[in-house]
């Protein structure tokens, strides 16, 4: 049995949708003290994205022979890590700094067993908004709604959040908060999944 250690949906959905049988179980890790520990520390988001995904695989492994996913994005824009919305007024806000410049998505993954990390992988592709009007920024936003709140950029790639797109270079899935396509490879090499 391979266990996610994440409560988020985009992540099963990859697994589901790849044909990967998991449970999914919420790791208990306090991400907001994690986070402010390594803020003081002086560490980037892409550090943060990595120790976040090391602290949920460890948490769930830990005493547990079953493989265990880890995994956590954070949000860089020129190097400063950016949180997620918390209202409607905050995303409007955080599209606006993020239209017509490039921020980058650094999606972490481990696999973990037995409070061993066995296996990480970090993919950043490079995200590139459109300089969009105010007028589609709220036509966005009305016809979203608080769905956006649950995406650090406020934008579901896979769905309508394409239109605020000039360009996305890297890994597709990494933008949806897991690089299926290694983690599958490392699955089949940890022997969980037929080669």
């Amino acid at each position: 049995m391979i266990l996610l250690a994440s409560a988020s949906v985009s992540r099963a959905t990859l697994l589901r949708n790849a044909g990967v049988v998991f449970e999914a179980i919420s790791s208990g890790v306090d991400e907001a003290e994690v986070k402010a520990r390594l803020l003081n520390t002086g560490a980037g988001p892409a550090a943060i994205a990595e120790s976040l995904a090391d602290a949920k695989a460890l948490a769930v492994s830990t005493g547990d022979r079953r493989l265990v996913i880890g995994a956590d994005q954070t949000l860089d824009l020129e190097g400063e890590l950016v949180d997620k919305a918390t209202n409607l007024g905050e995303a409007r806000d955080r599209l606006r700094q993020l239209r017509g410049r490039v921020h980058v998505l650094h999606s972490a993954a481990v696999l973990a067993r037995n409070g061993a990390i066995t296996w990480r992988s970090m993919s950043s592709p490079r995200m590139t908004m459109r300089d969009f009007s105010d007028a589609f920024l709220d036509d966005y936003l009305e016809r979203q709604g608080e769905a956006v709140l649950s995406s650090v950029g406020c934008y579901h790639l896979e769905g309508e959040g394409v239109q605020l797109f000039e360009r996305v270079e890297g890994d597709q899935f990494a933008v949806l908060g897991l690089q299926i396509i290694d983690l599958l490879a490392a699955l089949r090499g940890e022997g969980v999944l037929r080669r």
